[in-house]
């Protein structure tokens, strides 16, 4: 086979990243097919095959073009595409999965990709994170709960906003503490600090591996023999840079590197670097950190656009270069590359437009202002000769008057013979001041606010320090020879303050979305309610936020307050499905035909091959008492997504309203096969096997769902009716008191504890319940008639009459009953059959 050429086939995958960024699924398809022609053996053209059926949903044509290659462990993008295909295969293919993640370890221990995404630029292979969390999916899918467990935390303490890995952990019922996740960790400041470290200092620069405009979202190349990067920004100090040090801050390396250039100068603009991702041009791999330039890198702040580099220091004693310009504040700098040159102080403002009076020892005042004079042509060297002007300054009049520091860089320069020899009268005065200057310069140092001037001496001497009393910092100079690092600016810092508040602030609202979902998913609902609405209105107004809301007033049994926040979904979106199916349940129970139909029409017009629009359908099959069409319906949301527990769920109710026990409790057990915390299935076959009679049964699957939801108090009354049946009435008291507790203003609890209690020969405390009963359900028949039952038994006929009577007018069926204990109210009650 003849060899391939290596740019074709990079062009081809810039094609594929193209189509897929922009969801051109089927082209990206079509692309991959002709790389992984071009390049049969290649994991990378393997890899974006794969890829484009997972897009596409061809799951058993992704699962045969990814298996060989995947289970190699060889290509991370390799394994984590087939891990994702046999999540979603299912029936025991996430084994498969798990051991091409766990071969391919090697590639993806200690990688994090966090903070590394920008609009123009991302990493297209996942980190350790992204692949605990694929982890912890695949064996939750495959039934080892501990194992799943042990990959979300992995994954959340590597990566706080992962959030569906928060969630499985939820849902399987671990119990975590929420504000030891989402709070602010030494790693999360450190790799907040160095991005915006990175942002300042290197602007336009990019990752090594980062996939940017200028080099389009290529596949990289991934080197087997070679041990994956170390490099975990959540661990500490990790060497980020991997050129130059000297690149950092302009040293040495970084004028070596820039000197290749004609003329020693280069311009560093919108000309040199591209404005995406700050490539070079004619480069195709992106720089890394330490490999690409930045003007705002090497002065420690913003410069102009564009920046003139000198070229290398030249010998000590030697003439100096050229001068470093920057464009936009009118300053010219002499690069002085020798070892023995010291800091020079700035002065830390200029005045502009103003007069600054300059009184050296001997009374003799310069007198500078900045629009009309220039400040080169005042000052001399020793020798006599005129300093040279800042050619910036002398173009541009209106520009601001030089600082301190650039005068004095300009002093060290060596003076033009031609402006020496000029015989104007501006240079005459010069000289004639100067003169005056020097001669009583001689006799002492100079005292109060006047700042000395450069001076260069001919010969081996020094240059003499320049002093700035008034300015309140020094700043060294910026040499190239001793590598100096620049003083971080103040705009830098904030920078990074501004980065730390928003993250506290995106962690201070999924600690509380996370609090809320834990409670919810742990059932203790009143909780998750508090929770939810000390969220930020902004988020709180979601249909997410809102939907947790209305689950959480469902599983209270109040149902009137969670149609409410149900319909406020409702009103934003008409499209959205998730969650609906409870909304469904809600008007079954509130008896609401027209909305309930209106719903369903609308889910299904939405997507018919969804589960919620199917179970919607079906409960309002279940309203109308069509229990078969119901159970139709059912089975087709269980068609349409297999792991739909609640469809299961619902299936069961049905054959129970059929009386078919042996298809509801298959029912129930696959709903338990889907989701095991799925405390209605439980409670499902608690009540099956009730019916059928084998209460013991029964109370243990009363017990667990308990256990899953503590917080139900129909749960507790169901079993204090077995545990009634098992004749333990005691231990039945204490379940309905227990749903009393949870419950105070429901009846049945409270009823079921009266009617134990009166059994019990408990009368005074029986009477009492009932009376708390009738005030909450005062048009129920059978309180009013057990009350009967208790005055008659207290020997109280008046009361016992009245309540006879009430319960013969609210349930005119049962008048025989009623009756018959009105005609007996003299003999003594023996037992106390309150139902009617």
């Amino acid at each position: 086979m003849s060899p391939t050429n290596p740019y074709v086939a990079a062009q081809l995958r810039h094609l594929i990243y193209y189509h897929l960024d922009n969801n051109h699924l089927r082209n990206a398809l079509f692309m991959a097919g002709r790389l992984h022609a071009y390049e049969p053996r290649s994991a990378d053209s393997v890899h974006l095959l794969t890829l484009c059926h997972l897009r596409l949903g061809e799951l058993k044509l992704a699962y045969e073009c990814g298996k060989s290659q995947a289970l190699k462990g060889t290509h991370l993008g390799c394994a984590y595409v087939f891990a994702d295909v046999c999540r979603g295969l299912r029936n025991g293919k996430e084994k498969e999965g798990i051991t091409a993640l766990e071969k391919s370890r090697g590639l993806w221990g200690g990688r994090n990709n966090w903070n590394k995404h920008t609009e123009t630029s991302r990493r297209h292979l996942p980190d350790a994170a992204a692949v605990y969390s694929l982890l912890g999916k695949l064996w939750h899918g495959y039934g080892d709960v501990k194992k799943a467990v042990d990959c979300y935390v992995e994954a959340v303490k590597l990566n706080p906003f992962m959030w569906d890995a928060f969630l499985g952990l939820c849902d399987i019922g671990a119990n975590i503490r929420t504000s030891n996740i989402f709070k602010m960790t030494p790693e999360l400041l450190a790799i907040v600090s160095s991005c915006s470290s990175d942002a300042m200092q290197n602007p336009s620069s990019s990752q090594s591996d980062t996939q940017s405009v200028t080099g389009p979202l290529q596949s990289q190349h991934n080197n087997h023999h070679q041990a994956p990067s170390s490099t975990d920004p959540f661990n500490g100090a990790s060497d980020r840079i991997n050129g130059d040090g000297g690149l950092a801050f302009g040293g040495g390396g970084l004028f070596q590197k820039l000197n290749e250039s004609k003329g020693g100068n280069i311009g560093l603009g919108a000309q040199s670097i591209t404005e995406t991702g700050g490539h070079f041009m004619g480069i195709d791999t992106p720089t890394g950190p330490g490999g690409s330039f930045s003007a705002n890198g090497m002065m420690g702040g913003n410069m102009g656009d564009d920046v003139v580099i000198s070229a290398p220091a030249a010998p000590a004693r030697a003439p100096l270069g050229k001068s470093r310009t920057m464009a936009g504040t009118a300053m010219e700098f002499s690069i002085d590359a020798s070892s023995k040159s010291r800091p020079i102080s700035t002065r830390a403002k200029s005045r502009v437009g103003s007069e600054v009076d300059e009184a050296p020892e001997g009374g003799i005042s310069t007198r500078t202002t900045a629009s009309t004079t220039l400040i080169g042509d005042r000052k001399r060297t020793i020798s006599g000769h005129a300093a040279q002007a800042a050619t910036s300054q002398a173009n541009d009049p209106a520009a601001a008057p030089q600082r301190r520091s650039v005068r004095l860089f300009n002093q060290i320069r060596p003076g033009s013979s031609k402006l020496a020899s000029s015989g104007t009268g501006l240079g005459f005065r010069e000289s004639r001041d100067l003169k005056k200057a020097r001669a009583t310069g001689t006799k002492g140092k100079p005292v109060g606010t006047g700042s000395t001037v450069g001076r260069v001496v001919s010969g081996n001497r020094k240059p003499v320090e320049a002093m700035d009393v008034d300015s309140k910092e020094t700043l060294p100079a910026h040499s190239a020879g001793n590598g100096t690092a620049p003083t971080i600016p103040k705009t830098q810092s904030t920078e990074g303050m501004k980065q730390q508040e928003a993250l506290q602030w995106l962690l201070a609202v999924f600690r509380y979305l996370g609090e809320g979902y834990f409670a919810l998913t742990h059932y203790h609902c009143q909780e998750a309610l508090h929770v939810f609405n000390t969220i930020p209105a902004g988020q709180r107004e979601t249909p997410w936020v809102l939907a947790q809301i209305g689950r959480a007033y469902y599983e209270q049994a109040s149902y009137g307050e969670a149609e409410k926040y149900f319909k406020k979904i409702r009103k934003m979106t008409h499209s959205r499905l998730e969650d609906m199916e409870i909304y469904s349940t809600v008007l079954w129970h509130l008896k609401n035909e027209v909305e309930l139909s209106y719903l369903a029409h609308e889910l299904i017009d939405v997507e018919r091959l969804s589960p919620q629009a199917w179970c919607a359908i079906g409960n309002t099959f279940a309203l109308q008492r069509d229990h078969d069409q119901a159970i139709k319906c059912f089975k087709r949301a269980i068609q349409v997504d297999p792991t739909f527990a609640y469809a299961f769920t619902l299936q069961g109710h049905e054959h129970v309203a059929n009386e078919e026990y042996d298809k509801a409790l298959t029912a129930y057990r696959n709903a338990i096969g889907a989701e095991n915390r799925h405390y209605n299935a439980w409670y499902g076959l608690g009540n099956v096997f009730e019916k059928m009679g084998k209460y013991d049964v029964a109370e243990k699957h009363y017990r667990t769902a308990i256990r899953i939801n503590p917080t139900n108090p129909v749960l507790f009354c169901y079993l204090g009716g077995v545990l009634e049946r098992l004749k333990n009435p005691r231990a039945a008291l204490d379940q309905y008191a227990e749903a009393c507790i949870l419950a105070p203003r429901s009846a049945f609890p409270r009823y079921k504890k009266a009617r134990v209690l009166v059994e019990l020969q408990e009368l005074n405390l029986g009477l009492a319940e009932l009376k708390i009963c009738k005030d909450i359900a005062p048009d129920e028949a059978n309180v009013h008639f057990l009350l009967g039952r208790v005055y008659r038994a207290l020997r109280q006929k008046t009361n016992a009459i009245r309540h006879y009577t009430i319960a013969l007018n609210l349930d005119p069926k049962a008048g025989q009953k009623i009756k018959m204990d009105m005609e007996s109210l003299e003999e003594k009650v023996d037992e106390f059959d309150a139902e009617l």
